[in-house]
């Protein structure tokens, strides 16, 4: 079962609130999609797609698509002054060279240290794997957005993916519709922020995973 549209806007607004000014972001398919709408208008943001596109803005007003001008996933997008697009060797290369700031991706499963796992489910076909290895490697700063548990309730994040992995030890934040986890250097997966009316506790029952608590967690 997918998620209330109303909880896919809240994860998507907390990913927003990591964006700084004057970043170079690259958003995946699904929720992270939905982050430019939690930014103000005038907003100094560069939105960056492996396709080929560097300064994208809104979608544009229907009947005035360019079938040139899309995003990773297909769907049409405008462009903000100074954006520009290339093509797919010039994206990557950008990526590869690390001037990409923060990537915003979904995810099958992320283990406690921070291995992400996010491009296939075996003997399932997908379309490829994207730039998703490229980013998880070599963006400064990576972001999950993901369910806390899959379609059998299943812990998402886990001691050890048995997923086939897209990177490891490359994700620094996981945020799902119940919380929001850090994973930190010295203390591994760290609690941070509990989403209401979720509580701690059932956070950690559907986390199968080793959790450290933040100090001073938010409730929001």
């Amino acid at each position: 079962m997918g998620l209330a549209i109303e909880t896919r806007n809240r994860m998507a607004k907390r990913a927003a609130a990591e964006i700084q000014s004057g970043m170079v972001v690259n958003l995946g398919i699904g929720i992270p999609s939905l982050v430019p709408n939690h930014l103000p208008r005038d907003f100094a943001v560069m939105f960056h797609a492996e396709n080929g596109i560097i300064g994208m803005g809104p979608s544009p007003i229907h009947g005035e698509e360019d079938e040139n001008l899309c995003n990773a996933g297909g769907f049409p997008v405008s462009l903000v002054a100074g954006g520009s697009y290339f093509d797919s060797a010039l994206a990557f290369g950008m990526i590869r060279r690390g001037k990409v700031d923060l990537t915003i991706l979904g995810s099958l499963q992320v283990s406690e240290t921070g291995d992400l796992a996010n491009w296939i489910v075996p003997g399932k076909k997908v379309p490829g794997m994207g730039g998703a290895m490229e980013l998880a490697q070599k963006a400064k700063k990576v972001i999950v957005v993901m369910n806390q548990t899959d379609k059998h309730g299943q812990s998402k994040i886990v001691q050890k993916c048995s997923l086939p992995l897209t990177s490891t030890a490359c994700v620094n934040m996981v945020i799902t519709d119940m919380a929001v986890f850090v994973v930190e250097k010295n203390r591994g997966l760290v609690l941070h922020e509990v989403f209401k009316p979720h509580t701690i506790d059932e956070v950690l029952q559907l986390t199968d995973a080793t959790v450290s608590l933040h100090d001073k967690i938010i409730f929001s």
